[in-house]
């Protein structure tokens, strides 16, 4: 084919609204490197692109970003089920400024996300939220840091109408944020909100260190956080809490296997809903060891008085 034939083919194809050349189609595996990545590639192992949101943009649904050497790789958008995933190969972050979110989940009522060895830091100039899930069947989170941001580390408030929406976060610290460390706070029609937090460790957040806050949901959502083997402490607000409003959904949290100390306001705090605890210890903490709805297993440590109940119907 001649050059002049080639021309004319493309500037007809142009015409006629179609791509001149073929779209790359969606990979299954992507990858990002900060040393030799372009945004201009294709994302395979051998093309890796710069950015966490070129990879996600070129990931097929269900398919997974991996991070080749470490580096900042950007806020990012998540619209669908993806794994972005740091196995090891040094820091892989997103640095946050500017009062921005450094992710943000927006994705299908049936999606999965995986989050692992994923640092979210922020860097001054109004360092914004970590991360907020606003959509999406399943976050889960592991071996993971977010620190030093202006607002909340974690946000997890699905606010699209569906039967359930769940996080599960491990081996992850949350620490030094403006805000709360992790806050659990659905806004739409959930039924169901189930969170499990296994090995979080939440230090020096000016707020509370995990919050289960059911004021923006109707009534009839179901909100249940489970922290397991976490530790909640030098924290301006409480170490672990509930809250509500009059005619909203009340939390439940469970704490056992974990510890609240040095807090400035209450080890544990039910400020509506109520915590079930089993097997901590809540020490020093300024405001007071528990207030509010809080029953005891009997089993656990306790200084500057007993929990507010034992245990009995919750």
């Amino acid at each position: 084919m001649s050059t002049i034939t080639r021309s004319l083919l493309a500037a007809g194809l142009i015409a006629l609204g179609l791509p001149a050349v073929p779209a790359h189609a969606q990979l299954a595996r992507t990858f990002v490197s900060a040393a030799g990545g372009n945004d201009g590639n294709d994302c395979s192992r051998t093309t890796p692109c710069r950015t966490f949101q070129r990879a996600h943009d070129n990931t097929a649904g269900g398919g997974e970003i991996a991070v080749l050497d470490p580096g900042g790789y950007g806020a990012v958008t998540i619209t669908k089920s993806i794994s972005i995933v740091d196995d090891g190969v040094g820091e892989a972050s997103v640095l946050v400024s500017g009062g921005v979110t450094g992710i943000t989940i927006t994705a299908g009522a049936a999606s999965y996300v995986n989050l692992r060895g994923i640092t979210i830091q922020g860097i001054g100039f109004g360092g914004g939220t970590g991360l907020v899930f606003n959509s999406g069947f399943s976050l889960t989170m592991s071996n993971c840091v977010v620190r030093n941001l202006t607002h909340d580390g974690i946000v997890f408030a699905p606010n699209a109408p569906s039967g359930s929406a769940n996080l599960a976060v491990s081996n992850t610290l949350v620490a030094d944020n403006g805000g709360n460390g992790i806050n659990v706070q659905p806004a739409g029609a959930i039924f169901r909100v189930n969170v499990v937090l296994n090995r979080v460790e939440a230090y020096q957040n000016s707020g509370a260190g995990i919050l289960a806050d059911g004021s923006a949901s109707p009534m009839s959502t179901e909100i249940w956080v489970n922290a397991m083997g976490s530790t909640s402490g030098n924290n301006g607000g409480a170490g672990f809490a509930t809250r509500t409003a009059a005619g909203r959904a009340s939390p439940s949290m469970q704490v056992l296997g974990s510890q609240s100390v040095t807090n400035g306001g209450f080890g544990l705090e039910a400020n509506g809903g109520g915590i079930l605890v089993g097997q901590s210890g809540v020490i020093a903490n300024q405001a007071g060891q528990a207030t509010g709805f809080v029953v005891s297993y009997g089993d656990n440590y306790s200084e500057g008085g007993h929990f507010p109940f034992t245990i009995g119907k919750f």
